[in-house]
Formats: C-alpha cells, structure tokens, sequence
C-alpha cells in the first residue's frame, strides 16, 4: 500500500504529539536499538494456505492479495481446525492479526486468479485490488476493482478491463489510480504496461508506454510526478531500464535511467517514498547485476545511496527514516558486511545511509519461486504501529507460519542468547576472560556482566554495540587476582528489558609465570592467536589481543593431546572433510603478513591447513571464490604456499621438497612483505621469492578448509585431516631469527640444545666437458677435479634461537646407486661468493668461490650410502637468519655421485643439520 503508509506516519506522529512524545521514537517498553522501532518477534497471525503476493491498509485493517483459497488461525495446520474459505483475498485486523467480516472470493472464468497489487485511496473509502481475474464475489471486473472499504463489496460500475495482468498500484493526492504490469490494453485502447484511470474508472489521456512488464508505480507525495518500475529497457522510445520518472499529468518522460545504471540483467521489483527519496527495490541475476536497494533523491532524481548486497529484494516500507525490507539476501561482501552464507528474509537501513541496523527476524524460502517475503506494509491501531509481511513463506522465526506475518514496536519479549566464553591466565597476575557477542534479532545495544566465583553483583560490565551476523569478540581482564588461585566466571547479556542467562561457568587458575611461547607470540604482534583450548560450542577465543575470535564448524575434536609445544593448552582434531575454523571479523586486504601453525597429521590426501578467503560459510557450497595466502598439503605431504589468483592466472607459490605427513608435530610459517614470500618450516626456510603482490580482496582466516581448485600438486581434499595448535596470524612479515625461535620455544628448546634439519632449496652441478649445460633438474649432484664437475647447494639458515649458540653444523651426503658413484678422493666444502640459481648455472656462468673451507668429505668410497661432513661453526656463525651457499670441489680425477634435492626419496636428498646448545 502507498498513501496509507504516508497516512500512517502523520497518525502517528499526532499521535506522539498529543501524549508528548515523538514520532520518531518507538515506545519505551520496546527495548530495541534506535531507529529501529519494530521488534523482531513475531505476533499471532492468521495464515493463508498459499502466497500472498499483496497488503495494503486503511483504518486498523490490514487487506492481503494474492493466491490462495483458504486462511487459518495461527498455531494451526493447513487444513486444520479453524479454517475458513478465502478465494484470493482476506481482511484482517492490524491488532490483532485474526479476520474480520470482510470477505471478498477474486476469480476468472478460466485460468488461475490471483491478486498482485492492492492500494488504499486517499480518503480511505476504496480499495482498489489488481490481478489477473474476472469477477470479484460475483462483480464482473477484469484486472483492476475498486472495493468500497465500508460496505466490503466491489462497485460494478468500476471496470476498466485489463487485457493482462495488473501487477503495480498507486494512488494519487487527487485519486487517480496508476496501474503497472503485463497489459497491453485498457478498454481496448492501447496502453503499454502502464495506464492512469479516474476514481470512477474511466481511461485518462495519461501514457507511460513501456517495452516490457510494470512492476511498481510510486507517486510523489506533491503528486507531480510518478515512479515506474518494472523489467523494461525504454519508456515512451527512450532508454531507461527498470527505472523512469514521469509527468503525473501527461505521463512525460522527465527523468531516464539509462541501462548501466541497473544492469540489463536486473528489474526492480518494489517501490516506496517517504517524501524526500524514493527508494528501489532490485532484483537480479549474476554477481555483476543488480539485487540491492537504491535510494533517489526526489529532488533532482540523482542517486543518494546505493547497496549492492544479493537476494532479489521484493519489498520495501519506510517507517520513522527506517527502510525495511524483504528478500532472501545472501551476500552483502560488497558493502564489506556478511558474505555468502545463509539467506536473511528481512534486514533495516537508515533512509540516509545503507549501513545494515540491528534487526533481522526471518522467515523460510517457502513455496513458489522459494523467495520469501513478497510484500510489506505499515498499519496502525489505536496508535500502535504494526509491519506487516506477507509471501511464499512456510516458516517465521524457525516456527510454522505462512505467508502473513506481523511485528509491533513492544514489548520487546526476546532475550539476547547466552554469551559462550572461555577463561585462561597466561600472565602472572591476570586473568583473561573473552566471550563472543551474543545474538538478539532486533538489539543492537548489549550490556554484558561478569560474574566471579558466583557472586550476584557483577565483577565488570560494558556495553557493545553488535548485529545478528557480526558478533565480535569480547574481553576483560581481571587484575585483582592471586597466583595459584582458582577462579570462576559467568556472563549475562541484556538489552535493557531482557537478560540471557548466565553462561557455562569457566574457570582458569592464575598463573604464577608467564607461559613463553604465548609471550613471545603475542610480543612478536600477532593480530590473531588462536590456542585452541576451548572444550566444546563454536566460539574460538583470540588470546592475541586484538578480539580476533573464531568460529568452529561441524564441531570438531577439542581439547586434543599432546598439544604441540609445552604447558597445559591443548590442540585441535580436524575430520578432513567438514570441519574447520574462521575468523568472525572481515578483514582489509594484509599485504604484508604471516600465517603460522603447528600441525601433525599422517594424511595421503592433503587439504588446506591456513589461508584467507571470501566467505567462511559451511560445507562445499560455501567455499571462497576469492581465496589465496594459503598454506596447503599435498597428497605427498609436501607443504605449498600460495598468493595470487587461479582465474587471473598470476599465481605464485611455494613448494616444498620434503614431506611432513609423518605424524610428528611440525611448526610452519608463511610469510609475505616488501621483500616477496618465504616458507618456514620447524623455523627453517624451505623456499623464497621476489613477489610481493596478492589477491585483492577482503576477507576472513580460515583454518582446516577452502577451496583448493587449480594450486599446484591440488591435493584430493581441501578440508585437511589431522591436528592444529598454536595458529596466529601476524601483519607484519617475521623474520627468519622470530620464526626459528617460535620454532625454538614450542619444541621446549629455547634456552636449551636443539637442532634443526635445513634440506637444500636449490643444487645443481656444471661441466666442464659441457659449458653450457645447465642440470637443475638433475637427481644427481657430480664432483671431480680433472675434466671438473662442481656442485653447489643453498641453504636458508635459521638464526640461533633466544639464548643459544651454534654449536655443530652437519652436512648429510648420500651417494647414489650407480656403480662407480664412490670415489677414493677427498672433497672440500667451500662457501660460494657469486651468485647462481639452480636452473640457470652452467660452466661458463659458475659463480665465484671463497678459498675458506668450510669442511672436508674424506674418500666416500661406497656407493648407496650416507655421508656426514662435519663443518666449521665459526663460518657459518655471521651467516645465521640468512640464505647461504656452499659448492663441493675436489683436486682428484675420479668422480663422486650424489643424489639431489630432485631425487624422488626425501631422506636421501642433501641436508644441514644444525645444533644450538645455550650461551
């Protein structure tokens, strides 16, 4: 309906006015966050058995069209007791939601009737009723009645005789009515989709010609001009596409809205005006069309706000600068809120602004073309305001309910959900407490209180503002506490009127020292810290200090042990098929960052462990389109990690030579910044480049699942199957040194003797007998004086770990099977000063090396067998944190044959093994 909802706010507002008040607050007792003024409980309403496509209202009654043949009490089956005929139309009272005396049956001779439009005249004495039908309780109309409010029967004398249907009312200040839809004719007189008619019926000269259907008609409220809308692309031979401004008096075309500004791919649906804009409902089809809303400035017909969120919007009301909707939204990335997830059937935005308030009740898919909601009106009754929701709705708020729905301004009788918190001391003297934001449907506002050891006045309180699909994480730290004293804590949510109940109490013994590994993260700068140490529910608790809390899927395995590095935390059991963990809050684009995680896992058929991505939703069909600054496993155990785009095709990635599905506890890192990407492995790096860029998209951490389609060495499954610790997310770019002691210190070592094996990331050989050869891709490494073979490998070398100092440093050789892969000659080891890389080195090209000699392999006589080469510490002391080269040389004539870090057998392939013992 149109002018009532105009007349509705004037109501209202003389209403506020004589009890002192304001229209533009709702009443106390709501208990909602302004401006939103409705709850977001539903109120006992009558039902229909089918959809109601239509609504309008005048004086308390609420009137709904649309295709169905019976209605029902609430509460009660289709069928069911209490139900009553209706034939495609039904007047209920806006209150009370129950039927009143009027009854009207809108039928055709042959097809099926439906009403699609319904509109209130100024004066509140006729309803005018359009559709597809030829006689309404026996009154021969065709498409468009006129209904007298008062007596509740159609006037016969009212018959304009639509060829088609009639899907778009409006009705003017001076009572002209203006239809839309699929007609071609009125009276046989030729009118394209649109048409204006006198109160008592008669054709006006008033042409709008459109190419295509109508689908909404809104008059200005100076009833100078009209709004269509619709699925055409001209009006009157002019382009504009779904959207047109006309003259009220001759149907002029007075301001166009060429194609582009809703894609070709898009109609709109629904229109509503309060005055000062006229707002647009959308409906498309593809990411690159147009499914939102729009708000028009009715000054100058310019733009005032667009959002570009997805989900066939149907339907619009304004009330008290509140737009109010109904669709099936689903993903509103776009406009930086929620991604492709579950769809939301009703939202509210400032008329001035598209940000998203609190409020969002919701409904099912329902019947038809399963979308929902379909149409929205303002009703008032003894100065109480009411939205009214009708459709092809089965379902309101998870309960049984079709097609007609209510919500009122209050009381608000819905408490928020109850907070689900986790506690933990990891500082001596404090103790953390986090909590995810609760959930309430209509509250933005949230007071939570804390409680200890089950006191009744509450420790600490803090209000924060929230919304159903954005929770944050919360915290509070309690300072007032004793080293190895145990304490409890719950938590309540309030909206001011209704309080959840007190949360599973969680409890957490005040630590008498720091817990190291936790410290040195955190002192490093991560953003997210994820320990995992939650017992059960979906919140994942940020121990980083930036509220960076997750969400876990299809409940996975808590509390797992032994965790990965030392102390009381615990781990996280993934299935490799459905669970997985996201961060809550959309992030900006990082392009400087690292990932890191501790993992262990004996999978053959790999998966994501860490990345980012688009969405975060559940199961296959909500995985990320946009996804990179992954860390993947392959079917091999490899380790890859990944920037770029699939379908760009500007990928970069990072593999590793080793694999690490061995069922040990293994530390990786990824890191990207200005000097490109760097992959760490137990606090060794394994691979490197130059780039610098990646996707650019915002989006959300994900650990254990996303899409993995077209990286390198794909593995067979994306979600990964095994156990994560200790994942943390940094925006900075650690260095070699930070990640080798995280490293370090989770294996127990920091301060105390460790090692760490540092396999070749790149070896090649030259020949002198073939200068230009190169032989990166060899699986053999060759070493000879005479008629020279020279082989050289790089290593990325870890820095010391805190309190420690290079004590031993390993070369481990193997040669190969080849019979004469032994020699009776001995080898140096010499740092190489020039530079190289392994598929570009040849004789002619080979790099300069230094004279110091670093260690000596003597006579490796055997073949098949492995060599150790024990290496001066004080030459590879300053060279520590950095990526270093050493070749193998020799003086003699009979050739050594190694294998290669190409070789199929990890094991075999050249490695460094470093020990650190303490300073």
């Amino acid at each position: 309906m149109k002018r009532a909802r105009r007349a509705l706010t004037a109501v209202l507002a003389l209403t506020a006015g004589l009890l002192g008040g304001t229209a533009a607050t709702a009443p106390p007792a709501a208990a909602v966050t302004a401006p939103v003024a409705f709850t977001a409980e539903d109120l006992d309403t009558w039902q229909t058995n089918g959809i109601v496509w239509a609504l309008a209202e005048s004086g308390g009654t609420v009137f709904a069209g649309g295709t169905f043949s019976t209605i029902r009490p609430p509460g009660v089956a289709s069928g069911g007791t209490g139900t009553r005929s209706a034939v495609n139309f039904a007047a209920f009272d806006a209150a009370t939601g129950a039927p009143t005396s009027c009854s009207l049956s809108f039928t055709r001779t042959t097809g099926t009737a439906t009403v699609r439009a319904l509109a209130v005249s100024p004066d509140g004495e006729t309803l005018y009723a359009g559709g597809y039908f030829t006689a309404v309780s026996g009154v021969a109309v065709n498409g468009l009645a006129a209904v007298d409010i008062d007596t509740c029967a159609a006037r016969a004398a009212f018959n304009p005789a639509f060829n088609a249907t009639v899907r778009a009312l409006d009705v003017a200040p001076d009572g002209t009515v203006y239809a839309g839809g699929d007609f071609t004719t009125v009276r046989s007189t030729a009118r394209q989709r649109f048409a204006a008619l006198t109160p008592a019926g008669a054709l006006t000269p008033w042409t709008a010609d459109a190419d295509l259907s109508g689908r909404a008609v809104e008059v200005t409220e100076d009833g100078e001009q009209v709004v269509l809308a619709g699925d055409f692309t001209a009006v009157e031979g002019t382009n504009s596409h779904a959207l047109a401004v006309v003259d009220s008096g001759t149907g002029a075309l007075e301001h166009a809205y060429p194609t582009g500004f809703i894609p070709a791919s898009a109609v709109v649906k629904d229109l509503v005006t309060d005055g000062t804009g006229v707002y647009a409902a959308g409906e498309g089809m593809g990411g690159a069309s147009f499914d939102g809303r729009i708000a028009l400035n009715t000054g100058d017909w310019g733009q005032r706000w667009r959002d570009t969120c997805q989900g066939a919007n149907q339907a619009l009301a304004v009330y008290q600068e509140v737009l109010y909707s109904g669709h099936h939204t689903h993903d509103c990335s776009s406009m930086g809120w929620f991604p492709n997830v579950e769809r939301k059937h009703f939202l509210a935005q400032g008329v001035n602004d598209p940000t998203l308030l609190a409020w969002a009740p919701d409904t099912n898919e329902g019947t038809g073309e399963q979308l929902g909601p379909r149409a929205l009106t303002l009703a008032d009754s003894g100065g109480s305001a009411f939205l009214w929701a009708a459709g092809e709705f089965t379902t309101v708020n998870g309960s049984a309910q079709q097609s007609l729905t209510r919500f009122g301004t209050g009381p608000d009788t819905g408490a928020p959900s109850t907070p689900a918190a986790w506690v933990s001391s990891e500082t001596p003297g404090s103790v953390n407490v986090r909590w995810q934001a609760s959930q309430d449907l209509d509250d933005g506002n949230l007071t939570y209180a804390v409680y200890r050891n089950g006191a009744s006045t509450p420790i600490h309180t803090t209000t924060v503002y929230s919304r159903p699909w954005e929770r944050p994480q919360l915290s509070w730290t309690d300072t007032s506490v004793t080293a190895g004293a145990t304490y409890s804590y719950r938590i309540t949510a309030s909206d001011g009127r209704n309080t959840s109940a007190l949360s599973t109490a969680r409890s957490a013994t005040a630590a008498g020292s720091a817990d190291v590994y936790a410290a040195r993260v955190r002192s490093d700068g991560a953003s997210l810290y994820w320990r995992y140490d939650e017992s059960s529910g979906t919140f994942a608790a940020d121990s980083g200090g930036a509220d960076d809390g997750g969400a876990y899927v299809s409940t996975p395995s808590y509390r797992q042990t032994p965790a990965a590095v030392p102390g009381s935390s615990t781990a996280l059991g993934l299935n490799g098929t459905s669970e997985y963990v996201y961060s809550e809050k959309r992030h900006a684009r990082p392009d400087t960052y690292t990932v890191e995680t501790w993992f262990r896992t004996t999978t053959t058929s790999g998966g994501r462990i860490i990345g980012f991505g688009d969405n975060f939703g559940t199961g296959q069909g909500y995985f990320s389109r946009n996804s990179d600054r992954l860390v993947y496993m392959t079917n091999a155990g490899q380790l890859g990690f990944g920037t770029g785009s699939v379908r760009a095709g500007n990928q970069a990635t990072l593999l590793s030579t080793r694999s690490y599905n061995d069922g040990a506890w293994h530390h990786v890192a990824a890191t990207q910044g200005a000097n490109g990407m760097a992959l760490y492995v137990d606090g060794a790096q394994v691979g490197s480049n130059t780039v610098t860029t990646a996707l650019n998209t915002t989006g959300f951490w994900r650990v254990g699942g996303d899409t993995l389609t077209g990286w390198p060495s794909n593995p067979t499954s994306a979600f990964f199957a095994g156990t994560v610790d200790e994942t943390a997310v940094y925006p900075s770019a650690l260095g070699a040194a930070q990640v080798a002691a995280h490293h370090a210190l989770g294996t127990g070592s920091g301060g105390e003797e460790s090692s760490v094996t540092v396999p070749a990331s790149e070896d090649s050989y030259v020949n002198a007998s073939a200068t230009g050869t190169n032989y990166g891709t060899s699986t053999s490494l060759a070493v000879r004086g005479t008629s020279a073979y020279l082989s050289y490998l790089r290593f990325p070398l870890p820095a010391a770990p805190s309190g420690t100092e290079l004590t031993s440093a390993v070369l481990r050789l193997r040669t190969t099977s080849l019979s004469t892969a032994g020699s009776a000659d001995s080898f140096d080891v010499v740092p190489v000063t020039g530079d190289w890389t392994e598929t570009g080195v040849t004789y002619a090209n080979r790099p300069a090396l230094s004279p110091t000699v670093l260690g000596t392999l003597a006579a490796p006589d055997a073949v098949s067998t492995d060599y150790e080469v024990a290496l001066d510490t004080g030459g590879l002391d300053s060279l520590l944190g950095s990526t270093t080269s050493v070749a193998l040389t020799s003086a003699g004539t009979d050739a050594l044959w190694l294998w290669s870090g190409e070789y199929g057998t990890t094991e075999y392939r050249p490695e460094l093994v470093l020990t650190f013992s303490p300073s």
